[in-house]
């Protein structure tokens, strides 16, 4: 049985390829070798905690490229495998390595089983003179050291230098995420593959037009899909400790979309998803249906499950909603699917939205929901913080709209931000997804916490009548 720490942690054979790509990094072991081996914390980011137990334990600063194939055997004994690059030497092992060659190695040179099959895969993936396509840019070797060289001829007419330290938070063959520091302000390089290919327009465009709310992209590279920006000068709203912090980030909020109600099209044109009422009211019916087999082939009970008829009555709320809220004549803006605290830069006098992946063009009150579901989460049941973040909310939109229906729309929000968010992905409509029961699990429980959304809010407005 597993201890509580191993519960915790993750197991990793690190394989460090030489940046020529034909020596490897690895512990003499007797008459044989072992791979550097780390242990990180699991749930959290693997290229940061990995890079920094491979500093600490072995010596040796890298750049995490891919993760590759593990064999059955490595899988049993929760163990994984990281290709990485190597950097620099950073400090002292803890113990004693050596670089050998690849060509020398055969599958009894390695303690582990499947040791020599993750080197030859790493090799094959990464290597200038791999058997294999890259399957992505940051897979290959070499992309490191060609990342910092723009970098530096972007910033170096700007009158500022990276000062050499930096943190990898992110790594995948299509994926990045990295910090560099400076002599002035830190940057961000990141760049995404499918299927957020969508966020480089979306964040230019953004920052162009909003620059007051976005980070400035300093330059762009098409062929990674990736893009340099400034930090935010401020602090992450997760990790901010003032309830006024809060406030501001929907007061800020409000703002941003209040600016842009008049350019929804050149949003919508970026591939921002299209949120709108009208767009939502036809997806009803082929998402109730797709929920009701999904219903269906739920095994275990509880949760109760929803039959066809109350998942009919359920999508005629959400008409009915939908049909509320336009004539409300609240604007369609620019909404934010994934507004948690880590993607909100706070400032007393600034804030910052960031990740734009999930950018849409729809009901703004929608934003808001998310933003305070996360509120919930990271203060609990504070109904003083949550009322002071909505009063902050509705005194920007009471500028542009009656207050009364911005109270209305505050009350039709929850309901119809459920169904946006779980509509609005998309996955309910990919039957491979569909199959995955964790996919299928989470469709199912947003259905039903719509389900009770629609009978609070027909609740709320029963006793109003009464």
């Amino acid at each position: 049985m597993a201890t509580a720490e191993e519960n915790e942690s993750e197991t990793y054979r690190v394989i460090v390829l030489g940046q020529s790509g034909t020596e490897v990094l690895v512990a003499p072991s007797g008459d044989r070798f072992a791979l550097p081996t780390v242990n990180i914390p699991r749930w959290q980011r693997v290229a940061e905690n990995l890079r920094a137990a491979v500093k600490t334990d072995w010596g040796e600063e890298v750049v995490c490229l891919l993760e590759p194939d593990a064999s059955a055997s490595a899988n049993a004994t929760r163990i994984r495998y990281q290709a990485a690059e190597h950097w620099s030497v950073s400090g002292r092992p803890k113990m004693r390595t050596q670089w050998v060659s690849v060509s020398t190695l055969s599958d009894d040179s390695l303690i582990g089983a499947s040791d020599y099959l993750a080197i030859q895969q790493s090799i094959a993936l990464c290597s200038p003179k791999g058997k294999e396509s890259p399957p992505g840019p940051f897979a290959r070797l070499g992309w490191f050291k060609e990342l910092r060289e723009w970098v530096e001829a972007v910033i170096g007419p700007l009158g500022f230098h990276l000062n050499g330290n930096f943190r990898q938070l992110n790594a995948s063959p299509s994926f990045s995420l990295v910090r560099f520091e400076t002599e002035g302000p830190a940057l961000w390089f990141k760049a995404v593959g499918e299927p957020n290919q969508k966020e480089l327009p979306i964040t230019s465009t953004l920052a162009q037009l909003f620059p007051d709310y976005v980070p400035p992209v300093l330059a762009a590279r098409p062929d990674w899909n990736g893009w340099l920006t400034r930090e935010g000068a401020g602090t992450l709203l997760c990790e901010a400790q003032e309830d006024a912090l809060w406030e501001g980030a929907a007061a800020a909020l409000a703002e941003l979309q209040i600016d842009s109600i008049d350019h929804g099209a050149r949003i919508l044109g970026t591939g921002a998803r299209d949120l709108g009422a009208a767009t939502l009211s036809k997806l009803i019916q082929p998402f109730m249906e797709s929920m009701a087999q999904l219903m269906e082939r739920q095994t275990k009970v509880p949760p109760a499950t929803l039959g066809r008829d109350e998942l009919l009555l359920l999508g005629d709320r959400i008409q009915s909603a939908l049909d509320a809220l336009e004539a409300l004549g609240i604007p369609e803006t620019l909404g934010h699917r994934d507004l948690n605290p880590g993607n909100i830069i706070v400032s007393p006098s600034r804030c910052t939205f960031l990740d734009w992946a999930e950018a849409y063009v729809g009901n703004p009150f929608s934003s808001l929901e998310y933003l305070r579901e996360h509120l919930r989460r990271t203060n609990g049941t504070d109904s003083a913080v949550e009322t002071k973040l909505i009063e902050s909310y509705c005194a920007q939109w009471e500028q542009a709209v009656p207050p009364a229906a911005v109270a209305e729309g505050l009350e039709l929000a929850p309901l119809l931000a459920v169904f946006a968010y779980a509509a609005g992905s998309y996955a309910w409509e990919d039957k491979e997804r569909l199959e995955e029961p964790a996919t299928a699990g989470y469709l199912r429980s947003l259905t039903r916490r719509m389900n009770w959304e629609a009978n609070e809010l027909e609740n709320r407005r029963s006793l109003c009548l009464n």
